[in-house]
């Protein structure tokens, strides 16, 4: 029998108020920011009205459930694709040039949108797609049925990771690449393919990164790649000799947040100069104003966001939701890393933001969309008087 809930029992609070409180670090946190340097705009209202926006987009996604999602993946996912493959065509005038990349449509009177930002959470919908499909197809698994979802993973992530390449964008490739491992992990695919296939790419990589630091002559002279290329790996592994060029960020960042030490030196307090430090560099502003104690807090507020994600995850009585869920924690939880990592120099530099803190109106609405398949699976969750009969 089926518990009936209440709209305001059903609403999932709880990541209401982990987002809200982002909302607040973000705020103050951009504010602070923009107090530094030459900025032509307000970025701090201009946060705050793309966290409307994106209230907006959480409670248009939270009315649809698990079944129109199943129906409406591959049409989202094909948007996603028509507006990646649109960039690269559109004239100047619609998607200018922007860093060396054709990343975003300029939109006269709204700014910019970045398709990318939102293929991500297309990615993660039509893979939550394709694997429920295949184990309702193949009850039994086996060894060919593994690579043939494999395979099916593979060529879904292929085409929009091919088109993001092109803008280039590595961050969000990166990104990409990191949603389709982590649905791997949870798809039920044997670890033989697993290991084999990650173990090649990971002793592929280490030979680049050795080839990069020890012999990059050989780089030079049978792939035809150019020395400046190797800048940002150099950068990253020694910013000091760098500091000047590829290293300036990295060189400013640490010199940031090792200055904040214990507590921090107070908000607007900074004294560290980090060209553009609302966007990807946010954490450094973080860390020199509030100290350990203040990035601690931020990095736990992820915590908690990736432990209740989790707990949504578990607690799904479909497995569509389950992967979904699964999904936007790989997501979530890559670009948190990453972008921390960067900024102590755990990391190379991507130019990837943190999710909800940095500025950046696509990222923020890209990642509300994903919050709100999280709270349409809270929402519309059916609660059973008896727990097995909820289970499908």
């Amino acid at each position: 029998m089926e518990v009936v809930k209440k709209p305001s029992e059903k609403f999932d609070w709880t990541l209401s108020l982990i987002l809200f409180l982002l909302f607040l670090v973000s705020c103050l946190s951009i504010y602070s920011a923009q107090t530094t340097g030459q900025y032509n705009e307000n970025y701090f209202i201009r946060q705050i009205f793309w966290y409307v926006v994106g209230i907006i987009i959480v409670a248009v996604v939270m009315f649809f459930d698990s079944d129109q999602y199943k129906k409406l993946s591959w049409y989202l996912y094909g948007f996603g694709i028509f507006l990646l493959f649109a960039l690269i065509i559109a004239p100047e005038s619609i998607a200018p040039e922007r860093n060396g990349a054709h990343s975003w449509f300029q939109i006269p009177g709204f700014g910019t949108i970045q398709p990318s930002e939102f293929m991500k959470a297309f990615l993660i919908l039509s893979l939550s797609k394709v694997i429920t499909s295949h184990h309702e197809k193949y009850i039994k698994k086996t060894f060919k049925t593994d690579v043939w979802l494999f395979t099916k993973m593979n060529l879904s992530t292929a085409l929009p990771l091919a088109l993001i390449m092109k803008q280039p964008d590595l961050g969000t490739s990166l990104v990409i690449v990191a949603i389709f491992t982590g649905l791997i992990f949870v798809s039920g695919i044997t670890w033989k393919i697993i290991l084999a296939i990650y173990g090649l790419g990971s002793l592929l990589g280490a030979t680049i990164i050795y080839y990069v630091v020890w012999a990059p002559e050989v780089l030079v002279k049978y792939l035809n790649v150019q020395t400046y290329q190797f800048n940002r790996i150099y950068s990253w592994i020694d910013p000091d000799n760098h500091q000047a060029g590829a290293g300036y960020h990295l060189y400013n960042s640490l010199r940031a947040i090792g200055s904040g030490l214990l507590t921090g030196k107070g908000f607007g307090e900074r004294q560290v100069y980090i060209p553009e430090s609302h966007t990807d560099f946010i954490f450094s502003v973080i860390g020199e104003e509030y100290g350990f104690v203040g990035a601690s807090i931020v990095i736990g507020l992820f915590f908690i966001l990736i432990y209740h994600l989790t707990k949504t995850a578990l607690d799904a009585n479909d497995p569509f939701n389950t992967y979904i869920c699964a999904g936007v924690i790989s997501m979530i939880t890559f670009h948190v890393f990453q972008n921390v990592g960067m900024t102590i120099q755990v990391l190379p530099i991507t130019g990837i933001p943190l999710p909800f803190v940095s500025y950046g109106g696509s990222s923020l609405m890209g990642n509300m969309f994903a919050m709100g398949l999280i709270f349409s699976i809270h929402y519309h969750k059916k609660n059973y008087m008896f727990g097995s009969e909820g289970k499908q």
